[in-house]
């Protein structure tokens, strides 16, 4: 009964695997499940409601009105109701919907609604499964933070044999459970991320920065908080579209207003990744007002900024975690672990401005992470969201635990 008080939407949509969606279900009510099935009008082509019905021990739901009496099916109830929302499976044609917004039935109104972890499972023909606008919408749905259970190699409807059946009913079944365990491993654990670039001042209009768009950070903060943790994201100036109020979140500017703001904080952590790209050095005087443009040439006298990691891991606790982050363009490995001792970091994950798809405003990374323990591992390229659950599954194998 590893599933026992889990609520779970399973959406079926049209696909010749919908006939595994039976023994999916049958699964998920056996590991102790209450399962709700939504089905879209093209699935009934393949699998009847009275099929899934019975297997659910519920009414499976199709279309928005109930009857002709004006009752309805709530996709806003449905959606809050849920621990898990899974599709299995998924069309091209739904993963398009979902990537894109579309609401036109049941399936994809509850979708939008829900507030729930999502996980699809595709299935599809292989050239389908392949073509830069699934996998572009596929993408899509990974940045939102939704689990995609890769599609597996096999032998297809079409006859074909490539990448694109479904995920087995029973694999699925390891991967929510999985799911669930993980969802809480974080529990209890206040987490404190630095994220972004920081901006120094030069005048009231132009400042010092760099490149860093706090993806990764991002990425980071809504791994951990999947996973149970508190929150609090103390981030420099960025342009993602997020949703503060999930965290304790805390704007800054400077490296020294990102300093103080974490110094603050550090003694309540359990857990701190530094993960922002401080700037090194900082303008030695301000100037009160805009810089003219003159004839001569410009000098401007650099001062060393804090640095927040070095500074905070001085004061690190027993049982206290530290990781850090590094980018570098030569040496790169070397440098990294350097660091680990310096900076007294438990942790430190290394990107490098070399690697094709890592480094600053892309949405996927390519890491080597080491520990002060010796142990390292690294990763190929891959979306920030998944280079974040790999981090927090490293962060799980430091000695000290967590």
């Amino acid at each position: 009964m590893d599933l026992k008080g889990k609520k779970i939407i399973l959406g079926v949509t049209g696909s010749i695997a919908a006939y595994k969606s039976a023994y999916l279900t049958r699964l998920l009510i056996k590991s102790g499940a209450e399962v709700q099935i939504i089905m879209s009008a093209s699935a009934l082509d393949f699998i009847t409601p009275l099929t899934l019905a019975t297997l659910s021990k519920k009414p499976v739901l199709v279309e928005f009105q109930k009857d002709e009496t004006g009752v309805w099916n709530n996709h806003v109830e449905l959606g809050l109701w849920a621990d898990l929302f899974l599709v299995a499976p998924i069309s091209a044609n739904t993963i398009a919907k979902f990537a894109n917004g579309l609401c036109d039935n049941l399936l994809t109104a509850t979708y939008l609604s829900a507030r729930c972890p999502v996980m699809i499972a595709p299935a599809m023909d292989l050239d389908m499964y392949q073509h830069p606008a699934v996998r572009h919408n596929l993408e899509k749905l990974v940045s939102f933070g939704n689990h995609v259970l890769e599609s597996e190699i096999g032998e297809l409807a079409s006859g074909l044999s490539g990448q694109g059946r479904m995920m087995e009913p029973e694999s699925i079944l390891d991967q929510v459970i999985q799911f669930f365990h993980t969802q809480s491993d974080y529990q209890n654990k206040k987490v404190l991320i630095t994220m972004g670039p920081t901006q120094e001042a030069m005048d009231p209009v132009r400042f010092i920065s760099n490149h860093s768009s706090g993806k990764m950070g991002y990425a980071l903060a809504k791994a951990f908080q999947a996973r149970g943790a508190e929150v609090y994201v103390i981030s420099g100036p960025i342009s993602l579209n997020v949703d503060k109020s999930e965290f304790h979140w805390t704007d800054v500017k400077s490296a020294k207003e990102m300093y103080h703001a974490a110094h603050k904080l550090h003694g309540l952590m359990d857990i701190c990744v530094f993960a922002a790209a401080v700037a090194d050095y900082a303008p030695a005087e301000v100037a009160p007002e805009k810089i003219k443009k003159s004839e001569a040439d410009l000098s401007l006298k650099m001062v060393k900024n804090v640095d927040i990691a070095f500074e905070l891991g001085k004061l690190k606790h027993p049982g206290q975690l530290h990781v850090g982050f590094a980018l570098e363009t030569q040496n790169e490995s070397e440098n990294a672990k350097a660091k680990l001792d310096k900076k007294n970091f438990d942790l430190i994950v290394l990107n490098s401005m070399r690697e094709t798809g890592a480094g600053f405003k892309v949405d996927t990374n390519k890491v080597h992470i080491y520990q002060s323990s010796g142990h390292s591992v690294s990763s190929e390229v891959d979306t920030k969201a998944k280079i974040a659950e790999l981090i927090l599954d490293q962060i799980k194998l430091v000695p000290i635990g967590v």
